[in-house]
């Protein structure tokens, strides 16, 4: 189900969709397990929404404008939108999700993951936070909210990026090896921080920028970080995942090799959160533009010397 552009606020419509990209992820299941989340609404469960949202509530704050047509896409809560609001830099954002349960009251527009539902240069801003990574066909969504922007409008984007939960990838493939011999694979692939800014500048996005802020949390234990795993609604939903169920013997030699790997002098074990930021405008005149090759009038070595 996706919903034609611009369609009213609730309103869903069934489209035919051809999608040429080779699936990594299973959006399915992804939709599944984030709505089985939301349903639990395990206590303090969104600890890293909440953070990215404070991220980029000070990420507005510092640009010197404001917005008129803030649009969310995908972000699985209101944190995106209430952070907007709280940068005091924009109108209400209009939200998209891929489920109404994620809009109380039907305040917003349901979207298949893989699809945009804007209007083509309707949006002077549009933000996305921590589903980037889910989606199967990254350049695919980032062109597409390219189109969706006015001139000079602006996105932000935030998604998990290479790195994350590596401690965790290492731990559950060392104890797969150990114990079966082989491997399949259990945390995905995420997207390397220098490659993030290549997409953006494919997407033909102007004064691209890509950065990374890591975040560590401590845990007891092994068990207790795919506790929140599971609480958020992120564990394993790659379509190449084994569909055999994992024995205790795994998890228990996975948690004994990451608390020897990884723990802290107090025993606490460390897992990282690498968060890519994403930031790009849509092509405006009144933009800055790199000088052209040769147009300098002060050689680099003048410069050097301090001649002027």
């Amino acid at each position: 189900m996706t919903i034609a552009p611009d369609a009213p606020r609730g309103a869903c419509f069934p489209v035919q969709a051809v999608n040429l990209v080779q699936p990594i992820v299973d959006s399915g299941l992804i939709l599944q397990r984030r709505l089985r989340a939301l349903r639990a609404g395990a206590p303090d469960a969104d600890f890293l929404v909440r953070r990215v949202a404070d991220d980029l509530a000070d990420r507005l704050a510092a640009v010197q404008r404001r917005f008129e047509a803030p649009a969310t896409l995908f972000s699985w809560s209101p944190a995106a939108a209430a952070a907007i609001a709280a940068s005091g830099r924009a109108a209400a954002a209009d939200r998209v999700e891929a489920d109404p349960t994620f809009l109380p009251g039907g305040e917003g527009v349901v979207s298949g993951l893989d699809r945009v539902p804007l209007a083509p240069a309707s949006r002077d801003l549009v933000v996305s936070l921590l589903s980037l990574q889910d989606a199967n066909d990254i350049p695919g969504l980032l062109a597409q909210i390219r189109r969706s922007l006015k001139p000079d409008g602006l996105f932000l984007g935030a998604l998990a990026g290479a790195g994350t939960l590596g401690e965790l990838r290492e731990s559950l493939l060392a104890a797969e090896t150990e114990i079966a011999g082989g491997a399949s694979p259990r945390v995905m692939p995420f997207t390397d921080v220098r490659d993030a800014g290549a997409l953006l500048q494919r997407a033909g996005f102007a004064l691209p920028v890509a950065d990374i802020d890591t975040v560590t949390v401590r845990y007891a234990t092994m068990f207790d970080l795919m506790r929140d795993l599971r609480a958020m609604g992120a564990t394993n939903a790659m379509v190449d995942r084994s569909r055999r169920p994992a024995t205790r013997r795994f998890f228990t030699r996975a948690a004994e090799l990451y608390a020897e790997r990884f723990a802290g002098p107090d025993g606490r074990i460390p897992a990282t959160f690498n968060i890519v930021w994403l930031s790009g405008w849509a092509p405006h005149e009144s933009q800055q533009k790199p000088l052209k090759p040769g147009s300098a009038t002060t050689s680099l070595a003048k410069a050097l010397r301090g001649d002027g």
